[in-house]
Formats: C-alpha cells, structure tokens, sequence
C-alpha cells in the first residue's frame, strides 16, 4: 500500500534542515534499497517535504516518520500521513 508524509518544516526548519540532512538521506537510502521509496524532496515554497512510501501498514509508516531526523531534531513540526492510491500513471499492480 502506497502512503504520502508530509512534513511540515518548523519555524527553525530551514536552519535545522542543512544539520540533519545526512542523517536523513541516510534513513531514506535504507528504505529505498527494500524498494519502499517511490519518491521524496523538499517543496520548493520551502513549506516542508513530500515522502511516498510503499509499505505494508500505516503503522510502519508512522514509526518510520516518528524516527526519522528531521522529526525527531525539530526540522519537521508537524508530520502527516495519508493513505494513497495511484491512478496515473498506471500502478505496475492493482492496489
């Protein structure tokens, strides 16, 4: 199942962000190498970034936000994660 986190930067986010980001990427390359990122970046009106996952439960999803450095060193105030279905382009398999 596909999941969107939204991280919403802090007030201190674009100053913590350049601190962690190692860190950050790191626990993103540990996902992606198990196929479980499809996509993620900052957005460019500098709000926060956009993760989207494959996983098996909200629930992995949510340890995996609540334990990411950007959450857990301030970058992020608040983090968002919503159920996601695919429609185009086409998923590779049905949902």
């Amino acid at each position: 199942m596909k999941f969107v986190i939204l991280g919403k930067d802090g007030p201190e986010g674009a100053q913590k962000r350049p601190i962690y980001r190692e860190a950050h990427l790191k626990r993103l390359e540990a996902w992606a190498q198990q196929g479980k990122i499809i996509l993620a970046g900052p957005l460019t009106d500098k709000m926060g970034s956009l993760i989207v996952v494959e996983a098996e439960s909200l629930e992995e999803v949510q340890a995996f936000a609540k334990d990411d450095p950007y959450t857990l060193f301030g970058v992020f105030q608040e983090v968002t994660i919503h159920p996601f279905l695919q429609v185009f382009p086409t998923a590779n398999h049905s949902p």
